[in-house]
């Protein structure tokens, strides 16, 4: 049962080996609290198979049914949020969203890992990749629903990627930057004038 004040939720996913404790969830986390009160954040730590998380997501969408929920998300993230953006139709907001994490992860982190937050060991292979592509949009059917930040420093992500497979969406490309976005605190305001 959700609280029945609740009307509009926005849930924040996080990157690759995060956590809801990085610094644009609490830029928005504070400045909800500030501005639009009546916006339940929500940012849970994901779990290390992408199998669990979105399995994360389902039941987070299935706790605030009925509510107006928006998603932004970061790196990873965003590659979860524009699952999320295709099978539930909600706006979101993606910011430098990993397009291929698949090749990624396997070029730089094959093997043995330990979940910096979560002190987790788990290894990224053949069945971790299967269920990351399992999530994967090939084709974004709702680009109305969807805006993209990107700066073009980001030193883990080809920005260009994300420009090709977001065409037609609402994006905005910096020059410099990096693969945190540096500066998210200037878009705040438009965000959320965007998402609801």
């Amino acid at each position: 049962m959700t609280d029945a004040k609740i009307t509009k939720v926005l849930l924040s996913l996080h990157g690759f080996h995060s956590s809801p404790s990085s610094l644009k969830a609490q830029q928005m986390r504070e400045y909800l609290l500030v501005t639009h009160p009546d916006i339940h954040f929500v940012c849970p730590q994901l779990p290390v198979l992408p199998k669990d998380m979105w399995v994360v997501v389902e039941t987070i969408f299935k706790q605030y049914e009925g509510c107006d929920i928006a998603v932004m998300g970061s790196s990873l993230g965003g590659f979860l949020a524009t699952k999320a953006a295709q099978q539930y139709g909600v706006k979101v907001l993606l910011i430098n969203p990993a397009v291929t994490p698949d090749i990624l992860l396997t070029e730089r982190y094959k093997g043995e890992q330990t979940h910096p937050y979560l002190q987790q060991q788990y290894t990224i292979n053949h069945d971790y990749i299967q269920q990351l592509t399992a999530l994967n949009v090939d084709v974004v059917n709702n680009p109305d629903n969807i805006w993209v930040l990107l700066q073009q420093q980001d030193e883990v992500l080809d920005y260009r990627e994300a420009v090709k497979k977001y065409q037609g969406c609402k994006v905005t490309c910096e020059s410099g930057g990096d693969h945190s976005f540096i500066g998210f605190e200037r878009y705040l305001e438009q965000i959320i004038h965007f998402l609801y």
